[in-house]
């Protein structure tokens, strides 16, 4: 090739390879792209159970004699407290049975006297040889029986009094009463008829069931702390929310289990005490509760937007010092205070992507905008340990 076909080709490559150079220098920069640290603090896991609130204490309210209902003193759904008059059985026939038993009381008793004084008078006779052994054994035989009839109508006469004084039903306890389930004039059986129903509403408890797996992990979680499960675990604290999205979570304790696992359902049953002063919660009423799951640890949290995927595992997207994207394989555990538990995958140092993800690719650069993540978030919804995501 002469020198003139090699100065063309010179000239040529390089007239081919000045627009890349061009293309190169007008490229945009890599994209913005917002990073943080993951937010490292100490935490205890809360596992949660659909459970449903029942009252402490709860009556069907009945008769204990027999007669027509004459008089109802509440009303249907009203706050009652204890030792409030709530209905009166007509008391005409308790009121002369009682005069009855007090009539044949006092007879019981003129007897009495009139024996006693028989037997005294035939101990002064007897002592002195004027009257026979046998008519003070007659004597003193009188007295003792005259005495057991008084001791006889005495216990007629309380019974009276007694039956008397159950015509007026009485609330025995403080709490909501229900309607009225039968109406004046009817007919009232003794212990059978049931009248109306009275539930305890401050405190109120909540039951719940728990599978053996977490059976196992809460009750040793109480032994670490020198307590039993079955008493309550020492009181663990623990917090429920109703379906009113506007209702802050009610503070409780948990305070009793029972003393077996059921052989059906493989599940045990717990009850939590929650105080109730203003009456919100109502016997019935369904909740989701928060146990603590852990003893306080120190974990690795992250946003959940943070975790993408890639295939069938979580991946974080961490960022080299040079802005050079690169995935990382990571185990998600519960949300607590906003964040993502990571169980494995990170150790607190690496700087990840916390918004923009769909711009970050691995393997390529990008513009990274450092923000401080703070320690507690309140725009997302708390989450169970038992739904970890990626398990």
């Amino acid at each position: 090739m002469t020198y003139a076909l090699r100065q063309i080709a010179v000239f040529g490559c390089m007239a081919a390879l000045m627009p890349l150079a061009a293309l190169a220098q007008n490229a945009p920069p890599p994209p913005p792209v917002t990073v943080a640290k993951p937010v490292v603090r100490d935490v205890v896991d809360s596992d949660e159970f659909i459970g449903r609130f029942e009252p402490v204490d709860e009556v069907s309210v009945r008769s204990r004699v027999g007669g027509y209902l004459q008089e109802i003193h509440f009303q249907d759904g009203a706050l009652v407290k204890q030792g409030d008059l709530l209905f009166v059985i007509d008391q005409r026939p308790f009121i002369t049975a009682l005069n009855q038993a007090k009539a044949t009381l006092e007879a019981a008793q003129s007897t009495l006297v009139f024996a006693d004084t028989q037997y005294k008078r035939a101990q002064s006779l007897a002592s002195s040889g004027s009257q026979s052994a046998q008519t003070l054994d007659d004597r003193r035989r009188e007295f003792d029986s005259a005495e057991a009839n008084v001791r006889g109508a005495q216990a007629a006469a309380d019974r009276a009094s007694l039956d008397m004084e159950y015509t007026e039903i009485k609330a025995p306890l403080s709490g909501r009463i229900d309607r009225r389930l039968i109406s004046a004039g009817n007919l009232v059986q003794t212990d059978q008829t049931v009248l109306t129903t009275i539930v305890s509403l401050d405190p109120i408890d909540f039951y719940f069931d728990v599978d053996e797996r977490r059976l196992l992990n809460f009750a040793d979680t109480a032994r670490k702390l020198g307590k039993d499960l079955q008493q309550g675990g020492g009181g663990l604290d623990v917090s429920v929310t109703i379906s009113d999205p506007n209702a802050k979570p009610f503070k409780g304790k948990l305070d009793f289990a029972e003393n077996r696992v059921d052989n059906q359902s493989g599940t045990i049953r717990l009850r939590a005490r929650f105080p109730n002063p203003d009456l919100v919660l109502q016997p019935g009423l369904f909740g989701r509760i928060q146990v603590e799951a852990s003893n306080t640890y120190q974990a690795i949290l992250v946003p959940d937007e943070a975790i993408g995927s890639d295939q069938n595992e979580r991946v974080v997207y961490v960022v080299a010092d040079d802005g050079t994207v690169s995935t990382k394989p990571v185990r998600p555990g519960p949300r607590l205070y906003g964040y993502r538990v990571i169980r494995e995958g990170l150790d607190g140092t690496e700087t990840i992507v916390v918004n923009g993800v769909i711009r970050a690719r691995p393997g390529s650069k990008i513009t990274p905008q450092m923000t401080e993540l703070p320690k507690e978030r309140q725009d997302t919804a708390p989450e169970t340990a038992g739904a970890e995501s990626g398990q």
